[in-house]
């Protein structure tokens, strides 16, 4: 990368961090106007830079800086909302709304985190869109079943479309065996994955990707098991014995009272056998149901790796808040997207190797969270400004300097509520028309 390249992507991150957005103009009046919104973005769209390995090049840097050897891979997705119309943003789609019930329009989105015994580093990311065919066949063959339209006589599935439009398991896998490609001396100590990836093709090819390693996912309560002559669903398999109380470790934190119950099954999904383990907090009414591929773990080895996949919704929210993709994004075409998301997670690193970060999680002290450091970052901006004012050979110049170019900074708008200077109309009665209000 060339010295001008550089310096444009520092800008950007630097815009990210203090303005929360991804904004070309907010960048200009923060930097008060020694960066330009136009140069800026034609580093962002135009500059030949190798996008794609942005990411893997700073991810090797942090493993470097922390001499990580190992960790465990974490998959999950998430959706962006964006307007009802959005012609210019690719891979829009109507996505279920998890909090209301309903639904919006947006891009959705596979992400994979590397959690280690030092940080929760992201480290890949895809978005994902479902086949249009598939999407129209759902909603025409729902609307027929519900008028009473027999099987036979509604259209058929069309064939999926998986080169154009893959799968969440699909995105998932491409990004496990291009970052095991990419670092393969690091050792991966386990898969892990909510319900969604809990298919037997994605538990065996992960697993197959990382070296045969553990792959730990979810199941649903109603999926057919085996065990020796007896074949039922998983809620009542393991309703015919009562759990088993016990206390468990939560991502090596405090300990939570938990009722747990294990057993080796032939899941008839997967076609082969599996490790179950049941699961229910305290407080709960209903077992949760673990799925892992390595049957040589203990169920509470088991139990105790999966409560780590909670630290990639953690991630999301962190990424949401304070990634800057998530407010004022909407950088138009492909291109906009995957950058604008790229140089989001680029900052999350950099939040890694900022020095008060690095100092404590080498000595084996909690990290701060991204909001805090975000902080810290604005607190040391505003000093080192103060104090270049006060300790320059003229302050009372500096100082006029610094509000000059403050004042020029910021812009200067027009308010739509207040009336001055417009016209508002006649406001009193017409002589001629009083006999209608003395009729009346």
């Amino acid at each position: 990368m060339t010295c001008s390249q550089k310096a444009g992507l520092g800008l950007i991150m630097t815009g990210i961090i203090v303005t929360g957005a991804l904004n070309w103009a907010a960048f200009g009046r923060s930097s008060l106007g020694s960066a330009k919104p136009s140069q800026l973005r034609w580093v962002f769209y135009r500059a030949k830079i190798a996008w794609e390995l942005l990411l893997q090049a700073s991810v090797s840097q942090i493993l470097t800086t922390y001499q990580i050897k190992s960790g465990t891979l974490v998959v999950d997705d998430t959706g962006k909302k964006r307007a009802k119309k959005t012609s210019r943003i690719p891979g829009t789609h109507k996505i279920k709304d998890k909090a209301t019930g309903g639904y919006y329009n947006g891009q959705e989105l596979v992400f994979m985190v590397l959690v280690t015994d030092t940080a929760t580093i992201p480290v890949g990311f895809r978005f994902y869109q479902p086949d249009p065919q598939l999407v129209a066949w759902r909603k025409k063959n729902k609307t027929l079943k519900e008028q009473g339209v027999p099987t036979c006589q509604r259209p058929r599935q069309p064939k999926p479309d998986h080169d154009r439009f893959p799968t969440r398991q699909a995105l998932a896998l491409d990004m496990i065996n291009d970052f095991t490609s990419a670092f393969p001396a690091l050792k991966i100590h386990s898969i892990l994955a909510d319900a969604l990836y809990g298919t037997g093709d994605f538990m065996d090819k992960a697993s197959a990707l990382a070296g045969g390693v553990q792959v730990i996912s979810q199941l649903r309560s109603n999926q057919i098991v085996s065990s020796r002559n007896s074949t039922t669903d998983l809620d009542t398999y393991f309703a015919r014995q009562p759990g088993v109380d016990t206390r468990l470790i939560i991502r090596g934190g405090q300990e939570k009272p938990v009722t747990m119950l294990a057993a080796r099954l032939h899941v008839k999904a997967h076609d082969k056998r599996r490790f179950a383990v049941a699961l229910k907090y305290e407080g709960e009414a209903d077992y949760r149901y673990l799925v892992a591929s390595d049957l040589s773990w203990r169920h509470t080895d088991i139990a105790r790796q999966y409560s780590l996949r909670w630290l990639v919704e953690v991630f999301i929210q962190d990424l949401k808040k304070c990634g800057g993709w998530n407010r004022l994004s909407k950088q138009q075409g492909v291109e906009g997207s995957e950058r604008g998301l790229i140089m989001s997670l680029l900052c999350d690193h950099l939040l890694l190797l900022h020095p008060e970060q690095v100092a404590l999680l080498k000595n084996k002290q909690p990290g701060m969270p991204a909001g805090c450091l975000i902080e810290h970052l604005k607190m040391e901006s505003l000093t080192e400004t103060i104090k270049d004012v006060v300790m320059a050979d003229c302050p009372e110049q500096a100082l006029k300097a610094l509000t000059t170019s403050l004042r020029e900074a910021l812009p200067t708008r027009t308010s739509s509520k207040h009336m001055a200077e417009r016209d508002l109309g006649r406001q009193k009665y017409t002589q001629s028309l009083v006999y209608h209000a003395k009729a009346a």
